[in-house]
């Protein structure tokens, strides 16, 4: 599924982006620190970030995030989030925008239920874009993909010069709706078929003016 996020990009298009533009990645290596985790959805230690080896992409990987609620569920189970914190290092004279993001997980939903798949994105003292949702409704029980993309003109980047740790905030929602949460249980997880949890997001990169 796409769903763009064009509109979020605005809100923060008072930034000035810098003059000069490459949209090839920087070819000394990019390392990225977790400074912080929070929330439900990824435990202390439940949450690593891996970068890909051409620099196009970053992906974390989840071991523990899973919404649900009905037979087996606690109360508050049917809502899961997560906060990353994340320190980018980027080669001197480059700076970066998150243009896409990818989720993938599993989802069983009982008939009547529902389950969403939500995220945010901002760098640190830069107000959060809006979030963008993707719902699934019940009966459903399959793989889930969602893909956030931002309009290149709409790309917020990391103001040159400046240290701004970027956050992502994301969260999965399971409601029992019109089921019978005493029968049955829905629930909602990023999983994929290889047990991994895992979430991709993609640079678009600029050069900053020297």
């Amino acid at each position: 599924m796409l769903s763009m996020i064009a509109a979020a990009g605005l809100a923060l298009s008072t930034v000035t982006a810098p003059a000069a533009t490459s949209w090839n990645p920087p070819n000394d290596s990019i390392v990225i620190d977790i400074v912080t985790v929070n929330g439900s959805g990824c435990p202390l230690g439940t949450a690593a970030v891996a970068v890909s080896a051409d620099n196009k992409a970053f992906t974390v990987t989840y071991s523990d995030y899973l919404a649900q609620v009905g037979v087996g569920a606690s109360p508050t189970d049917f809502r899961k989030n997560c906060q990353l914190n994340l320190r980018v290092h980027v080669p001197h004279g480059f700076t970066y925008a998150i243009a896409q993001a990818d989720y993938r997980g599993f989802a069983h939903l009982a008939r009547g239920a529902k389950g969403t798949q939500r995220a945010n994105y901002y760098f640190q003292g830069m107000a959060p874009t809006a979030h963008v949702d993707h719902n699934y409704n019940g009966p459903y029980s399959d793989n889930w993909q969602a893909t956030d993309v931002t309009d290149i003109a709409q790309l917020v980047y990391k103001p040159c010069g400046e240290e701004r740790n970027f956050n992502v905030n994301t969260e999965l929602r399971v409601s029992a709706g019109t089921s019978d949460p005493t029968k049955t249980t829905s629930f909602m997880t990023m999983d994929s078929t290889d047990g991994s949890i895992k979430t991709t997001y993609h640079f678009a990169w600029k050069k900053c003016d020297s």
